[in-house]
């Protein structure tokens, strides 16, 4: 049928940890069941935290040892993939019917990576994407993924993908994307900004796609109790803002501000052909005569064995 429902959960990490966060998410379990919906995004680095404000003890050229401290607390706080958290998100998947779409903080080695993960009702923990590009100072804590992990996958709502965050501003990653037929666009975040609605109406107008962005809400830092500098004491540290936005850039729910809740929409993918009746970015609209995209997808492992 092309006509489902989808959802944006709109939570945050909890200070207590990703324990205690993943038994925040297990407890949406009957909301998520009678929302009927058949996918369910949630937001960046959910499990594992996004710690907003951390500088980790680093200035230019010198790490100061509590940086270090802090980087093997925050290891510590990610997860292993497999791993036991990701056997209840797959549960969860099982028990509600839905599809999910999760970001986590992957521990790979003694390495971390800003990881989406795809959950199926029927087979669990299918496919993951590691951002490409982290932002900033997340390079900081963060390795950067490669093009093996670009995913888009047949769900029983359609063809859906992950892009995170500030990635869904890469022109080529979108249209490789675009190019991979994707039908239902997923983008966790934690950026709560009026500028992200935009990005997100564009990306939905640009690939003539749904686009269900799920971004953390988190309380003031004082709250937290995380010092962040000259940081207003009633200002929220991440506002949220989820939205799903329809093939034409029109916004079907949402924005979801200042709280957590659980945002839905009904799509119907048969729209798609209408939509991209009169722009196909990588079919009748694109120039292959004068542009071209190449795409490595291989593993690019920093050490390889040959026999």
């Amino acid at each position: 049928m092309p006509k489902s429902i989808v959802a944006a959960l709109q939570i945050g990490a909890l200070p207590g940890g990703k324990a205690d966060t993943l038994e925040q998410i297990l407890s949406w379990e009957n909301a998520l069941t009678e929302s009927g919906a058949q996918l369910v995004v949630m937001p960046e680095a959910l499990l594992g935290g996004y710690p907003k404000g951390e500088g980790f003890g680093t200035q230019l050229g010198y790490r100061l040892p509590e940086g270090r401290e802090a980087f093997a607390r925050y290891f510590a706080n990610a997860i292993d993939v497999p791993g036991a958290e990701t056997e209840a998100l797959a549960g969860l998947s099982a028990r509600t019917g839905a599809n999910l779409v999760i970001g986590v903080i992957e521990r790979a080695g003694s390495s971390l990576h800003c990881t989406a993960l795809y959950f199926d009702p029927q087979a669990g923990l299918i496919a993951k994407h590691r951002k490409l590009m982290p932002t900033g100072t997340e390079r900081l804590i963060w390795g950067k993924g490669d093009g093996s992990t670009l995913p888009v996958i047949d769900s029983q709502i359609g063809r859906i993908g992950a892009v995170i965050c500030w990635e869904n501003m890469m022109p080529l990653l979108r249209t490789a994307m675009y190019a991979k037929g994707i039908e239902v666009w997923c983008a966790p975040t934690v950026d709560e900004r009026e500028m992200w609605q935009v990005t997100m109406r564009h990306i939905a107008h640009e690939g003539r796609c749904f686009v269900v962005s799920a971004c953390q809400v988190q309380e003031s830092p004082q709250a937290l109790g995380v010092e962040i500098a000259n940081w207003p004491a009633d200002r929220q540290l991440i506002a949220g803002g989820s939205v799903i936005v329809g093939p034409m850039g029109d916004i079907l729910a949402g924005p979801l501000r200042d709280g957590a809740g659980l945002l839905t929409a009904e799509i119907d993918t048969d729209d798609l052909i209408r939509a991209r009746y009169d722009y196909d970015v990588v079919g009748h609209y694109a120039r292959p005569d004068v542009f071209e995209l190449t795409v490595d997808e291989r593993a690019k492992p920093g050490v390889r064995f040959i026999a």
